[in-house]
């Protein structure tokens, strides 16, 4: 039985938005036991219609986290186990030649399992760069080009992937154009004592939680696709708007200045910053906070919210970041705090 049955239109649209989100979070929460930023960040890059890169050791229940969130939405789910040697045609499927009643032979298409709603890349790193960006296309156009022709996905289409961050031997770090295409990248860190007591509850005995669609099977990529419209007419003032500009520029290095010793971070231990679509990332993940607040407008507080998980992986640092152990979410603390006074005094 579906929890939610509205269509997300009218005056009390916020309030239906953040009900959806919210029973969402609960539906989760009967399986995956803490974290509860991580599935907000998730739900969040979801609804703002992106990609999200998921880093953590193995055991952190990063694949029962997309399995939850596709019973919850009540969607297909696919997952991919990525090795070094999968090919792009085990991603995206293939031509078969197929043999016709009368000896006569044709090409059919054998879809692979992009073709699906929520997609579970798994140790996307363990895969050769070639086979990895045979999701590039996918990720961003939403269609796979098989033989010459050009196949659309279903929609909604989301891709988690997931990568190792400890073990180095036998992995193809992700190209930065890939890396770039993720909406949000979500670190997930090891439970908390006492949720790894509820764990053991859970998992050790007989007990066993039910997920239930939180949308009318009939309706739910209809009421999906309305939450994702309505995070694109979320308001953004000229202010925030220019907030977000300054940041995203500031995250690129001047060359000139580094010998100044001017004391900007990103001068000092960053060789690339962030693309446009840091910018793009943050503006969207930023409005699906601000309707979770209640809110049609943005606030610098949404923005401060989402930088780092928008932002983290889009930074290319030196390796005298390296040396001096200075991370990235050290330079968006710097960056942030800089572009906040500068609004202030202005």
């Amino acid at each position: 039985m579906s929890i939610v049955t509205t269509k997300f239109a009218g005056k009390d649209a916020i309030e239906e938005f953040q009900e959806a989100f919210r029973a969402l979070q609960r539906e989760i929460g009967q399986v995956i036991v803490g974290q509860i930023g991580i599935v907000e960040q998730v739900l969040v890059c979801f609804f703002a219609r992106g990609h999200v890169l998921l880093e953590g050791v193995p055991g952190l229940g990063k694949t029962l986290l997309v399995k939850s969130l596709s019973q919850a939405l009540g969607f297909e789910f696919k997952r991919i186990q990525f090795t070094p040697d999968l090919m792009p045609a085990d991603i995206i499927g293939t031509q078969l030649v197929m043999e016709g009643d009368r000896g006569t032979k044709r090409f059919e298409f054998s879809p692979g399992p992009v073709f699906t709603h929520i997609l579970l890349a798994d140790e996307i790193n363990r895969a050769t760069p070639r086979t990895q960006s045979a999701l590039l296309e996918a990720m961003e156009e939403r269609q796979v080009s098989v033989g010459g022709v050009t196949r659309p996905l279903t929609e909604p289409f989301f891709v988690l992937a997931t990568q190792n961050p400890i073990e180095m031997e036998g992995t193809y770090p992700l190209p930065e154009a890939q890396v770039d295409r993720f909406l949000l990248k979500v670190f997930i860190d090891y439970p908390t004592a006492s949720d790894l007591k509820e764990i053991l509850t859970r998992t050790t005995t007989g007990a066993r939680s039910e997920i239930k669609p939180v949308f009318p099977q009939e309706s739910a990529s209809e009421s999906v696709h309305e939450m994702q419209k309505l995070v694109r007419e979320v308001l953004i003032s000229a202010q925030v708007e220019r907030y977000i500009i300054d940041i995203v520029t500031a995250t690129r290095p001047d060359r000139g200045k580094k010998s100044q010793g001017d004391g900007r971070m990103v001068d000092r231990y960053v060789n690339y910053g962030s693309s446009p679509r840091g910018a793009q990332a943050m503006v969207l993940a930023a409005k699906v906070v601000a309707l979770l607040d209640g809110r049609v407008n943005m606030s610098y507080e949404d923005v401060d919210r989402v930088l780092p998980s928008a932002l983290n992986h889009r930074i290319v640092l030196n390796f005298e970041a390296e040396a001096d152990r200075v991370s990235a979410h050290d330079i968006l603390r710097q960056t942030r705090d800089d572009a906040r006074n500068s609004h202030r005094s202005a």
